[in-house]
Parts: C-alpha cells; structure tokens; sequence
C-alpha cells in the first residue's frame, strides 16, 4: 500500500514539473503519459485500500464479542466516505451483511453508507431493506427510530412505498422519541411522493397527533404540518382558538426547537376577536426572553402579526415596549446573530417606530465590529435620530468618517446628509459637520460630501448657497461619475450666482466624450441653465453641447435630451424656463422605506432569511408561500402600510381640478399649436440636412448676469443662434443697427 501510494506521489510530482524537451510533441505526451500514470495510480491505491478495508471489516471472528475490529473498519469507511471523498461503494455487500448485527454504533454507521450510496446502487440496496424493516420492529425505540429515519432518507421508490405501512403503526409507538421521528418522517414522504401520501391517511393520522400527551411530540407534528402545507397546493392549515390555546400551554414544556414550530404554527391562527389575539400575544411575550435567538425572533413575528388584530393602540404600545430588550440582548450575541437582529430591527422600525425609539445609544458602532454590522447599524442610527439625539449622533458619525474602511466612511458621511433632510432644525449642524469634513481634503469624503449636499441644495433650496464657494474649491478631488455630475449639478442651477460658472463648465466640458453618461446627462443639463439664466456667458456652450449630444453621441438617453432641449429652444424659450427651472420634484429622507405591500408581507417572515435581503420570499425563496393577512372581524384595517398609502394616495390634490390648471384660450392654444408644429418640422429638417436656421431664442427680461441682450422686435429681447455655425451668435438686424455681435 505504502509502495503504491510512493509511486502516486512520484508521478504526480513530475507531472507537475516542467520537464525540459526541445519539442513541444515530446513535451505534452510526456506529461499525458504522467497524468495518466497518476490517475492508474490513484486507482490502485483506492482498490488496494477498499480491499484492505474489507480484510478488516470481515476479521474478528467469533473471539471478537463486541465487534471492535468491526467498528474500528466502519469508521475508516465512513472517514474516507466523508472526509477523503473515497469512492467505497465496492464495500456496498460487505456493509448490507454488518446491518444485521445487533449493535446500535454498528447500525449507525452502516445507515449513514446506505443513505450515502443507496441511489448509485439501488440493486444492491434492495438487499438492505428486508433488514431496515425487520429493525422497526426491534424492541430497543432507538433502534426502531433509526430505522425508520434511515428508511425516509433514501429516495428510491421501493424504499419509499415500503416505508408506509410500518409508519402507520409508529406513529402510534408507546415511545414519544419513536413517535416523534415517525412525524417528521410522514413530511420527509410527503417531499418524496406527494400523492402516495395524500392518497394514504397519513395526513389525517398526523393531524390526530396534536392531541398527544407529548409536548414534543405535539411540537412536531405541527413543525410536520407546517412543512405539507408549504410544499402544497390543496392542503390549508386552519387553528382555531382553542386547538392555539391548548399549544401555547406546552410552550414551556417543549425544546427550544419545538417552542419554534409551535410558534410558527400559530401564524395559521386568524383572530376573530380582538380580545383573543391580545391574550394570546400575551401568553406567548414570556418566550422573548428565552436564551435562543430563534424563539426570540419566532416569538416577535407572532406577537407582530397578532397586533394586526388589536384595536387598543395602548396595549400595542405596551406590546412595542416590550419587544424592545429582547431585540437589544439579541446585539451581546455573536456577529452574525447581531446582523440578522440588526436587519429584523430595520423591518420592525418601518411597520412600527416606537420600537426601539429611545434606544439609539445600544447602536453605537464598537471598534471590532465586522464591517457588515457596522453599516446596518448606521441605518438604524439614522432611522431613530430625532431633533432630541442629534448632537449626540452627528458627533458619533463625525468620529465613524475618521476610520480607515473606506465603505464605511461613505455611508456616514452620506449619513449626515441625509439628516439634514430628515430632520430641519438640525440642517445647520450637518452642514457645518460636512465643511469639516471636507476641510480634510480626503478626495472619497470631498466627493461624497459633494453628493449630499447637492441633495440639501434640493431640500433647501436659496438657503446655504453660501458653501458654493467652499466646494468650488474642490473640483480637482472629483474623479466619480456621481460626483462630477452633482458638482455640475450645483454649477448649472446656481449659475446666476457663481460669477465664473461658464468657465467651470468649459472645464468640464473638455473631457465630454471621455466621461461617463450620468455626467454628460449632467452637462448637457447645466449647460442651457447656464444661457437660459446668463445668455451672454452660454452663447458659445450651448450649440457645442447641443452638437455633441445629438450627432457625436451613441446613447440614445442623450441624443434623446438633447433633442428635446434644442427643439424647446426653437419653439418657446419661456417654455423652455419654465421646463428646465422649473420646481424640482420634493426630495425627503424616506426614498429607501420599504414600499407598503413588501413591508406588510415583510412583518410576516421576521427572522427568515427573507429579512436579511428585505425582499419579498419568493425573490429569496422560489418556492416559499406567501404569506397575507387573513381578513377577519379583528382585523385594523386601516392600520395596515397598504391601506394607508392607498388612503395618502386618493387624498393627493388633482393637477388638473379647479384653478390649478386652467385650459387655453382657443386662439391662445392654436397658436401654440402651430408654433410647436412649424418648430418641429423646422427641427427635423435641420437634423436630415444641416441647413436650416433655428428660430428666435426669447428669454425676455433682464436675467443675464453681466450680459448685454439686445432689443427685438416689439420691444423684447431675444437672441438668435446660427445653426450651422453654432460657434457664433448673431443679432437680427433692428432698425437703424447694425448686426453686430452680441455685446459682452
């Protein structure tokens, strides 16, 4: 054996060698002819050490009472079953002729071979199932468990019917643990074969087991119960009031485990009373202090959806309070306990925020947390921070934008932002956080910082314009798309304000072709903001922008956009002001909630995976169920996230109703109507052809920030821009002028 196993290595090794040939034919045959020799040897050695260990399995004799030699040789097939990944199953005849001796640690690890290697071998396995069922009539209950476990695992069909009628009977045995195993096996069955097991009254004799004396017993036929009902179709599981009593009077007498199927199975219980749910909320809080964290989060989803069915906001407080200290405890566990709480906590707070509210310090970030739980904690910093906690919080954040993970110092920083949209008071304070934070001139915090208070400028609109300046002086940190394009952002809507705006632009705009298309979205943008408020100092941008986004551009987004601007210009440049100044859509802190109807089936699955992602189960589970609220008499209905957004919704203010939008007169609208018509037909000729001229930009009134406008006809002011030349800007001729240029 050692001699195989040397020539093994050898060969292995110089197959892995290099060896040195001047002919590359010679080379790669030789090392075929090396692997191939390692692969022989390899085999060898597995037949060799399969002959070895069936030497050893069948020696002993009769001196060897206690079968230790044969115990000894099981554990070394299971060994290299396992752990080696050893192909054993030569050993398939030798292993069925062990199951018949009668030794419970023998029985064991000849099973495990069976379950293993029963479906590569389902002939030679049939051997085994005369002895599997003469065991589930042995007299010790371990061994009738055993087997009857061991029968359920092996998914072969004659294994499968002939698991059936023994079942029948232990679900019956005068031992718990025997009846027990028996419940989990009709579930294991019914994964097998559905339709044998719903044409058998398996199920039925299942459902007589949650009157057992047992608690474990009741606990698992219910955790068997739960699993039918998810795998199928036409089965519903009903509790009424009494059979949810009777099962939450076991709770204390059940294993940790079987306190989690009792209290998932009473999910299927719909309150029709609101004084039924609240007892029975109750009766199941005591579980929330239990030392496992699945009972705690088990425990919490019940008592969630019972709330649904009270009507007594105080006892809901109560409620709330009292969830508060398990999830809490829950954070003294390992990383990934925390994690999972700290992800249920984010869910909890969105469907009810006094949970937790005054508990914002437990949050803090310690200096050896993992990173994942450092930003799910961030989160809920931000969703419990208040008007009363936020000098405590920004000087938290302020000391997490120090730290050296990079993510991490993003996301506090955007904290901060975020706040001073959240709560207003305190927009002052983020702000003169986020000046600190960029007087640090790190490039990540500048350019992130950057991002956030473009999202306050928005907010907060002619407030804090002062700090234009302060990132002004900043824009050689910006490198990221997202970045740029807020800076620029800021530039072109602030562009009456910031005296050399034109010239910051050009700078941006020497890199156009090379940026990404956020930031030429954001360009060509800011661009006509600029001569829309400051004709005189975007005359030269605009046709050059305008000329790159539609005819050297392949994003149909900008070429789309820039259609868009250059045909607003030739039609209506009022128009045109009123669409590209005009108010911007309301920005608040709540963009990243939870939409109502994935919250509502969210608070359903607390403490599933499904938590962990925030999304609906069956995007994380393909099979799960749904999960919906069952309408009853009990049922707050107008509590429910869905129904207060559809309520929220329906109370929104028509556009069109009343003054709010009046109707054009008919010669007032037929003239738009021809206006916009002549322009486009205008537009698109000069598209196919290049030589038609764009009509007259008209601004009106004094907007230009240091310009000259010239006087049109009527007495407005207009400009007017040669479309194939759109370097230049020329003036219509006006009586007694001259064409001269615009005046700068």
């Amino acid at each position: 054996m050692f001699a195989l196993l040397a020539i093994a290595n050898e060969a292995r090794q110089e197959a892995q060698q290099e060896p040195r040939y001047p002919r590359p034919i010679q080379k790669t045959a030789y090392a075929t002819l090396l692997r191939t020799t390692a692969d022989n040897a390899d085999r060898i050695f597995i037949q060799g050490k399969v002959a070895e260990l069936r030497l050893e399995l069948n020696s002993g004799g009769k001196k060897d009472k206690n079968h230790s030699a044969k115990k000894i040789a099981l554990k070394k097939i299971v060994a290299n079953m396992t752990m080696s990944n050893n192909d054993m199953v030569a050993l398939f005849p030798d292993i069925v002729g062990c199951m018949q001796i009668p030794s419970l640690e023998i029985k064991k690890m000849c099973f495990l071979f069976l379950v293993n290697y029963a479906r590569m071998k389902p002939d030679v396995a049939m051997k085994a199932l005369p002895v599997l069922v003469l065991d589930m009539e042995d007299s010790n209950p371990l061994i009738r468990a055993l087997a009857l476990r061991t029968l359920s695992y092996i998914h072969v069909r004659e294994f499968v019917e002939a698991t059936v009628p023994p079942l029948k009977g232990l679900l019956k045995d005068p031992d718990p643990y025997v009846r027990k195993t028996a419940a989990f096996c009709v579930a294991k069955l019914y994964d097998h074969d559905k339709n044998l097991v719903e044409a058998s009254d398996l199920i039925d004799r299942l459902n007589g087991m949650l009157r057992d004396d047992n608690p474990t017993v009741v606990s698992s036929a219910l955790a068997a119960l739960m699993d039918i009902w998810e795998r199928s179709e036409t089965i519903k599981l009903t509790i009424d009031y009494a059979s949810a009593s009777k099962i939450v009077q076991i709770l204390p007498d059940c294993s940790e485990w079987g306190q989690t199927y009792i209290l998932e199975a009473l999910m299927s219980y719909v309150p029709q009373d609101t004084s039924e749910a609240l007892l029975l909320a109750e009766r199941v809080t005591p579980r929330l202090s239990h030392s496992n964290s699945a009972v705690v989060l088990t425990c919490t989803r019940v008592i969630l959806y019972l709330m649904n069915y009270i009507d007594d906001e105080k006892q809901i407080s109560g409620l709330c309070r009292k969830l508060s200290p398990p999830l809490v405890t829950l954070l003294a566990k390992g990383p990934e306990i925390q994690y999972l709480a700290l992800r249920n906590a984010l869910l909890i707070l969105q469907r009810r925020p006094e949970v937790l509210r005054n508990d914002i310090r437990v949050f803090f970030c310690k200096y050896n947390d993992p990173i994942y739980v450092k930003v799910t904690k961030l989160e809920l910093i931000f969703m419990l921070a208040t008007e009363n906690n936020i000098r405590e919080v920004l000087t938290e954040l302020r000391e997490y934008a120090t730290e050296i993970d990079v993510h991490f110092v993003r996301k506090s920083v955007r904290a901060i932002g975020k706040l001073a949209i959240k709560i207003e008071p305190a927009a002052q304070d983020c702000i003169d956080s986020l000046l600190e934070l960029v007087a640090t001139k790190v490039s990540y915090i500048v350019q992130e910082a950057t991002v956030v208070i473009k999202n306050i400028f928005r907010k907060y609109p002619n407030r804090y314009e002062s700090i234009i300046s302060i990132l002004c002086e900043n824009l050689d940190s910006l490198d990221e798309p997202e970045a740029k394009a807020a800076m620029i952002w800021v530039i072109g809507e602030y562009a009456d304000r910031i005296e050399n705006s034109d010239v910051l632009l050009d700078d941006f705009l020497y890199s156009f072709a090379d940026e990404s298309v956020e930031v030429q979205l954001a360009l060509l943008t800011a661009t006509v903001k600029l001569f829309i408020q400051r004709p005189t100092k975007g005359q030269d941008l605009v046709p050059k922008v305008l000329k790159w986004a539609t005819e050297e551009t392949d994003n149909p987004d900008l070429r789309d956009r820039g259609y868009m601007y250059w045909r607003l210009l030739s039609t209506d440049p009022k128009l045109a002001k009123q669409v590209v100044m005009g108010p911007k859509p309301a920005i608040t802190a709540e963009s990243e909630k939870l939409d109502p109807a994935t919250l509502e089936e969210m608070c359903l699955n607390v403490g599933t995976l499904a938590t962990v992602y925030l999304k609906p189960v069956q995007q994380v589970f393909r099979n799960a169920r749904q999960r919906r609220l069952i309408d009853s008499p009990a049922l707050q209905k107008h509590t429910l996230p869905t129904v207060i957004a559809m309520e929220a919704h329906k109370s929104l203010p028509s556009v069109m109703n009343g003054s709010e939008a009046q109707p054009p007169t008919q010669n007032g609208g037929e003239r738009n109507r021809g206006n916009l018509s002549a322009a486009i037909d205008a537009a698109d000729v000069y598209f196919q052809s290049l030589n038609n001229r764009m009509g007259s930009m008209e601004l009106g009134g004094d907007e230009g920030f240091g310009g000259s406008p010239t006087a049109g006809a009527g007495g407005e002011r207009q400009y007017v821009v040669n479309q194939n030349n759109p370097q230049q800007v020329y003036q219509p001729q006006i009586g007694g002028e001259n064409g001269d240029l615009l005046l700068l």
